[in-house]
This record gives C-alpha cells, structure tokens and sequence, in this order.
C-alpha cells in the first residue's frame, strides 16, 4: 500500500505521459533530482534567451476591491524581475495555467494553451506558472519551454501564493479562469485534450464566443 501511493504521487520521467485516465499530478514532498543545484549564472542567461519568452504583463491600473491577486507578486521566469499581479492583471480576462517541469501531462498541455493564445487574440490574456513544486531551479523549467517550443509569458509562484490567493490545489496541471474584475471564474484541475476543449471551458466560465 505504501509503495503504491509512493508511485502514485511521485513525478514521472518527462517522456512517460502516464495512464491516460490520470488528470494530473501530484508531487512527492522530497526535492526532485537535480533541483537544489546551482546554476551558473551565465548558464541561466543563455537559457533564458534561447528560450526567448514573452514579457511577463505589467500595468499601472489600480486592482478592484474584487481582485483576488492585489498584493501578490512573483519573479517573472523570463528575466527574473519583480511582477505585481494584482497591478499586471487588472482589467482583464486571464487564462492562468498552473505547471511544473517534472509534470509529463504538463509537457503536453502547454502547446494547448500556445495555441490557444493564437486563436484568442487580446479578447483574453493567458499566462503561465510555474508552480512552487519545482520552483527552486528556474533552469529546469526553461529548459522545459525550451525543448517543447513554447514562449507564453511565464512566472515562477515560488512561496505557493498565488495558488493560494487563486485557490489553486496541489495538482499539475491546473487551471483558473479570472474575471476582468480579478474574480475567479473557475478553478480546473484537468488537463487539456485540446484547444477546441480549452476554448470551451473559457466560453462556458467567462462568457466569451472565441
């Protein structure tokens, strides 16, 4: 009993996608292999221009009364500057994906939401987190975006608190659906077949014909 509820929380190899009836991941509390080392910082440079993300948002608006992310502020995984959520966000629909490098369901959801910012246009911004499960090592999860080709703006939510002003579970991948308002629509927890599904979700939660 024990072996199998270790097999079932700990990250599987980046190229094993897993039983197709799991939503998605959990991670072991034990640090993951190779995610306390220490980069070079010139290495860490190269790996963020090669991977060549688009900026994290940023904006001067004043967050509503309603605004669930006022006061939260995370690295942003492209330059590692300072991002205020509640600042970056407001006044706009936002697509926000919770992952994590080691998650095999994540590796194939992320083009999903690439895509899915094409069809979208600016009727509704998508953004991307890597979750603090795997936060300690913003390499690896470069080196994630790097190798499966996508460059959606990204940040790093190192201390859990934007999962936790969003109410986001301890499940990879995930997903939150924000009002233009900075309320929650929805909180997803289920990983994405394809653009046609996520497009679905985000008509349904917030309303929109995309």
């Amino acid at each position: 009993m024990v072996l199998a509820l270790i097999a079932a929380i700990w990250p599987r190899d980046a190229t094993d996608p897993g039983p197709a009836a799991n939503p998605g991941s959990t991670k072991s509390l034990e640090a993951f292999p190779g995610e306390q080392a220490e980069v070079p910082t010139e290495e860490l440079a190269a790996a963020r221009e090669k991977a060549a993300l688009s900026p994290c948002p940023s904006g001067t608006e004043t967050p509503r009364p309603s605004s669930v992310l006022a006061g939260v502020r995370v690295p942003c995984l492209s330059d590692g500057s300072d991002v205020d959520l509640g600042n970056a966000t407001a006044g706009a629909m936002w697509v926000i994906n919770f992952w994590a490098y080691w998650c095999a369901p994540c590796r194939k959801e992320l083009p999903i939401f690439a895509e899915f910012d094409r069809v979208a246009g600016d009727r509704v911004n998508v953004l991307t987190v890597q979750g603090s499960d795997g936060a300690q090592n913003p390499f690896l999860s470069l080196n994630l975006l790097i190798d499966i080709g996508v460059d959606l703006p990204t940040v790093v939510d190192t201390d859990a608190a934007m999962a936790a002003a969003l109410g986001v579970p301890r499940v990879y991948p995930s997903t939150v659906l924000v009002r233009a308002d900075g309320s929650v629509a929805a909180v997803l927890p289920q990983v994405f077949a394809s653009t046609d599904e996520l497009i679905q979700a985000v008509n349904t939660h917030l309303g929109l014909t995309l």
